[in-house]
């Protein structure tokens, strides 16, 4: 019990997780008998969720969404990691520059301009998602790559690899742990961003839309609801990626302090 008060310190698994399901199931209780007066109370947001799945098609809309999001976040990594690498050559260290810089920009305007170009609504949606992640994504990996030390690459040049081999060997493989962090990191980019893009092209639906039209007509019990189910694909989202993170990297997690 003295460990969950220490700086610092690392609780047994399981009592970590008795610990959140103790502070999850108080949140419950406060929310269920003391609920605020302009907040849903938890039995109105459990009513409208049953709604929600059984007559407004939740589930089908959250896997639209959910595969547009995934196809974006693909698109974008690889575009990311083309970048990043890139900076490698001197070269082509503006382009990264100035692609870092880009996430300033706001999709508003841009969506226009991306209409003129495609030629339906979902390369629409598609298109501006992976721009808007692609950026970011850029900013994380620049910044991994960055990281490496002149240390890790003079070892690397000690054991008689060239330029290119000590590259391949210290950046891209040896940073590949990292680069997976940054996309589960920057995967929230997506999920945010979605109900702009999903409101306007209504065409094939998605939570975005349905969000949207709740918060329209002032469904709150609604919009609590869908934000919940969101919150709780994009948690278990952030678990696949941090499981993947362990198996396929387990050396990734032993310079952590413990």
């Amino acid at each position: 019990m003295k460990t969950l008060f220490l700086p610092n310190a690392r609780p047994p698994r399981t009592t970590f997780a008795l610990m959140a399901a103790g502070q999850a199931g108080l949140l419950l209780l406060l929310w269920l008998f003391y609920p605020l007066q302009l907040f849903p109370s938890l039995g109105d947001v459990l009513r409208a969720l049953v709604d929600l799945t059984t007559t407004q098609g939740l589930i089908p809309e959250l896997w639209a969404s959910m595969t547009t999001a995934l196809q974006a976040l693909g698109m974008a990594t690889v575009l990311a990691l083309l970048i990043s690498y890139l900076t490698a050559l001197p070269f082509f260290r503006p382009l990264a520059y100035a692609a870092s810089k880009m996430r300033y920009l706001t999709l508003t305007g841009l969506t226009f301009f991306v209409a003129l170009l495609v030629s339906s609504g979902h390369e629409v949606k598609l298109s501006v998602l992976t721009f808007a992640t692609t950026v970011y994504l850029v900013t994380g990996m620049t910044a991994v790559m960055l990281s490496t030390t002149q240390q890790e690459l003079d070892h690397a040049r000690t054991l008689g690899l060239g330029e290119w081999r000590s590259f391949w060997e210290v950046v891209v493989l040896g940073k590949l742990a990292d680069m997976l962090e940054v996309v589960r990191q920057n995967f929230a980019i997506i999920w945010t961003m979605i109900t702009l893009v999903e409101t306007l092209y209504q065409s094939e639906g998605g939570i975005g839309l349905l969000l949207y039209k709740q918060n329209r007509y002032l469904h709150l019990d609604g919009v609590v609801a869908i934000q919940l189910v969101i919150l709780a694909a994009g948690a278990a989202q952030d678990y696949v990626f941090g499981l993947l993170r362990r198996v396929f990297f387990p050396y990734a997690s032993l310079a952590a302090a413990r």
